[in-house]
């Protein structure tokens, strides 16, 4: 008896190609449905636009002005300095004038000749001292000073007073005093209320001094 040596028939088997099939499909099906849940999408939110200012350009820079330059003098040139020739030692020696002719005798006793006069010259007018008017007679004597009439005190003053062209007086100079109240009520006295005549020179007023004498005595 022989054993059939036929090999198996060989292709695909249907059974396993449609195992496959459906395994396949399943898989793809899965994945379909599982990719939204796997993916996102990302969107950029709407663009928003707004205005932006521009700043005015800057205003422009004037011209520059023209730079003037002063011209300058030229230097002056130094003259030169002359040349002085020396002198000779003998010209230097001064040379004698004639002696001047004197008045001559012409043999009668009188002298002739030219004789300059020297001018005198004119003497200046006297000066005539100022003088108290006699109108402010009563101005004269200053105010006793409180302190020395408490005090029973009597006193003298003498003073120097520059009169002046207007006859008031412009200065006063102590020359002696008994006390210093003594000097200072004469010397407020002359300056506001003494008047005078002023010196004059020729007929002209002149500044002038004059001294002066004020006695303080107490009445009883």
């Amino acid at each position: 008896m022989y054993a059939d040596r036929r090999s198996p028939r060989q292709g695909l088997d249907p059974r396993s190609a449609g195992i496959a099939l459906v395994v396949n499909g399943a898989a793809i099906t899965a994945l379909i449905f599982a990719a939204p849940d796997m993916v996102t999408i990302r969107r950029d939110p709407p663009l928003r636009t707004y205005p932006v200012p521009i700043d005015p350009p800057p205003e422009p820079l004037p011209p520059p002005k023209p730079v003037t330059r002063a011209r300058q003098a030229p230097h002056p040139v130094p003259a030169p300095i002359p040349i002085v020739p020396s002198i000779p030692r003998a010209d230097l020696t001064p040379t004698p004038f004639p002696p001047t002719p004197g008045p001559t005798s012409d043999g009668t006793g009188m002298a002739t000749g030219t004789a300059t006069a020297t001018p005198t010259p004119t003497p200046m007018p006297p000066l005539v001292g100022p003088q108290f008017d006699p109108r402010y007679v009563r101005d004269l004597q200053p105010d006793y000073p409180p302190e020395e009439t408490r005090a029973s005190r009597q006193g003298r003053v003498i003073v120097r007073v520059l009169v002046g062209v207007d006859g008031r007086v412009r200065q006063v100079e102590k020359t002696s005093a008994t006390s210093d109240a003594f000097w200072r009520a004469t010397q407020r006295q002359a300056l506001s209320h003494w008047r005078f005549t002023p010196a004059t020179r020729g007929g002209v007023p002149e500044e002038a001094w004059r001294t002066m004498a004020i006695s303080f005595v107490l009445q009883e």
